[in-house]
């Protein structure tokens, strides 16, 4: 119980510390409304699952320092660094009055594929979940299953309450004013984390 504790709240901590998929969440959220950004929540929570569940049946595929790690380096700055343009290209063109149905379905599957992406092609993800499963690696096959399934839970739940609180109407509208300013922090954000990727990846 004590090992579970921990990794519950060391998980929840970094859940704390805003990063691409904070910022993918609520961007979108305050493009297109929770609902569509829902999606991105879901693609996240996978993301980190497909993490999780590689972490958990010690499958080691990504080791820090390894070919394969520092392309999914590359490739995940790479991605930064879209996100982080089309953040900057369409900051302040977010229209408050929703979406058709037909739009809200398309929206949000292209927010799921987003959201997968950005998980997926988070490094970071590999290691913090490798350093989780560690903990854990002496206990039987159910313990370790639920908590995979709690970690996983908290990331879907976790994201859904900053996607329904920031893509909340009477927010938006009370924020109007700043939403560009504040889409065009994310994008500058998004940006700097790619570029110190890269530079990282070219210092090695």
């Amino acid at each position: 119980m004590q090992q579970f504790l921990i990794i519950a709240l060391a998980h929840f901590l970094a859940l704390l510390s805003p990063g691409p998929d904070f910022f993918l969440v609520a961007r979108t959220s305050i493009s297109s409304g929770w609902q569509v950004a829902s999606g991105a929540c879901l693609g996240i929570a996978l993301a980190n699952g497909a993490f999780i569940a590689m972490a958990f049946t010690g499958l080691s595929v990504l080791q820090e320092g390894s070919p394969l790690f520092s392309a999914l380096q590359l490739a995940g700055a790479g991605y930064l660094l879209y996100i982080g343009v089309l953040f900057l290209r369409h900051a302040g063109r977010s229209g408050l009055g929703g979406v058709t149905a037909s739009q809200a379905v398309a929206s949000w599957w292209r927010s799921l594929g987003m959201g997968f992406l950005s998980g997926i092609l988070n490094p970071k993800n590999a290691l913090f979940y490798a350093s989780l499963a560690s903990m854990v690696a002496s206990t039987g096959a159910g313990w370790k299953a639920a908590c995979a399934l709690w970690l996983f839970s908290i990331v879907l739940l976790w994201d859904l309450l900053v996607a329904v609180a920031i893509g909340n109407p009477v927010v938006l509208r009370r924020f109007a004013r700043i939403l560009p300013w504040l889409e065009r922090a994310s994008g500058v954000m998004l940006v700097v984390l790619a570029l110190a990727l890269l530079l990282h990846l070219a210092q090695r």
